[in-house]
């Protein structure tokens, strides 16, 4: 398979958290700012000192409490896991954590204190809602390794390494001349696999949720779907009417761009006057366990919901890689696919330094490893990942993609094998 760029999951997710804010990534650097090689030394040697990693997570945020940090307690539990088991070449492996508040001041701090004070040799599981410092980060080159693109970031600077990879230069400038591409494959599978032919597009009045809205019109508009756009008050949302025109359409889909709290009102609504849909289609930030308090008011659309995403149903516990994520996160309240991405970045870390042992694990090696994957799965838990700086866009991608559906009393049931749900489709241009 192909190598593989932004997930249209990513996208959404970035857009739904961004609904009410802003985001900056950072001032752009001239080139030559990057010749410059600030990398730290870190032991050559095993040594028995400890390796530090740093994750930056904005954990108390304006989004709301435990929207990010999904990421970085899977991260922690592959750590603490590793470290039981005597950690890399005899060094353990001590995680420093950041919160960076959710703000670009406070995402720089974080960069400043894990790069500079504590000299971390690799940055993991990133999770920033203003990743202001990406520059910096970039500019030390620090590897930051299977971040969660919620921003352009991992799309515009080297040394930053999302968890989706990317195909996109990386040389200080977003994309490819500042435009970021997506396929259209999750629409195209819901028409093959279900024939699904009317889509509903649900947003705010509100810049960002508008504009999100407008990029999966034109997508479900590629695959040729009939498509009904819905927009409600972003402080005084009506879904009631919402829901009641959904029935009058017919829809056979429904798309959103707003937040959870918004997507639990739309479902509830959607019940009450009787609203049937093939699929309410969701990302990967709301698949998670969470499902049944979320939806509480609303079985039918609770039952109707459907996540896609680039990695392995967290509840695929047949998988024996999901097995010992399962097995490490037992004691966490709930259980998400952003944590079991957390804990597949921790693993790209230490499969990135474990090959770098014999020479010295050093923030340059780790960078090296990183930068060279190609189809790397985390043991079967991601889709392949590749980076690859191509020089123009890419008009189509060959792009696979993991579908879950929502059942109560069975949790995420996985449809069919995320290797093989494969569609070759065309790649839109948007301005992040």
């Amino acid at each position: 398979m192909g190598p593989r760029r932004r997930s249209r999951a990513a996208e959404a997710a970035a857009a739904v958290l961004l609904l009410a804010l802003g985001t900056a990534c950072g001032s752009r650097l001239p080139e030559s700012d990057f010749e410059r090689d600030d990398r730290t030394p870190v032991p050559a040697r095993s040594d028995g000192t400890p390796l530090r990693v740093g994750i930056i997570t904005s954990a108390t945020s304006p989004v709301g409490g435990n929207a990010f940090t999904g990421p970085r307690d899977g991260a922690r539990a592959y750590f603490d896991r590793l470290n039981a088991r005597g950690g890399i070449d005899g060094r353990r492996v001590e995680v420093r954590l950041c919160d960076d508040g959710g703000s670009g001041v406070g995402n720089n701090t974080c960069v400043h204190k894990l790069i500079d004070e504590d000299k971390v040799v690799a940055l993991v599981a990133t999770t920033a809602l203003d990743y202001a410092g990406a520059s910096r980060v970039s500019r030390a080159r620090v590897p930051d390794i299977g971040g969660q693109p919620i921003g352009a970031a991992y799309d515009t600077w080297p040394h930053l390494y999302s968890i989706y990879g990317s195909l996109a230069p990386r040389a200080g400038t977003t994309g490819w001349d500042g435009k970021q591409y997506g396929g259209t494959e999750v629409y195209r599978y819901f028409k093959r696999e279900h024939g699904a032919r009317t889509a509903a597009v649900v947003s705010y009045n509100q810049v960002a949720s508008a504009a999100y809205a407008s990029l999966v019109e034109r997508g479900l508009k590629a695959e040729g779907y009939q498509v009904v756009t819905e927009q409600v008050d972003f402080v005084l949302p009506n879904f009631r009417a919402v829901a009641a025109d959904l029935k009058e359409q017919g829809a056979d889909l429904v798309f959103d761009a707003i937040d959870t709290h918004g997507n639990a009102q739309l479902c509830k609504a959607m019940d009450e006057v009787d609203v049937e849909v093939t699929a309410k289609v969701t990302n990967v930030q709301n698949w998670t366990s969470t499902v049944p308090e979320d939806y509480e008011d609303a079985p039918r659309c609770r039952n109707a919901l459907w996540a896609t995403g680039s990695s392995r149903n967290y509840e695929d516990t047949g998988h024996e890689a999901v097995r010992e994520f399962r097995e490490a996160t037992q004691g966490l309240k709930t259980h998400s696919q952003w944590q079991l991405e957390g804990w597949a970045a921790a693993r790209w870390f230490t499969d990135a330094a474990e090959s770098c042992a014999k020479t010295g694990i050093t923030r340059a090696c780790v960078d090296d490893f990183v930068n060279r994957s190609e189809g790397y799965t985390a043991g079967g838990l991601l889709l392949p990942v590749t980076f690859e700086r191509l020089p123009e866009p890419p008009k189509t991608r060959r792009t696979c993609l993991s579908v879950a559906r929502w059942e109560d009393g069975r949790g995420w049931v996985s449809q069919g094998d995320m290797n093989s749900t494969c569609f070759d489709v065309p790649q839109l241009s948007y301005q992040p």
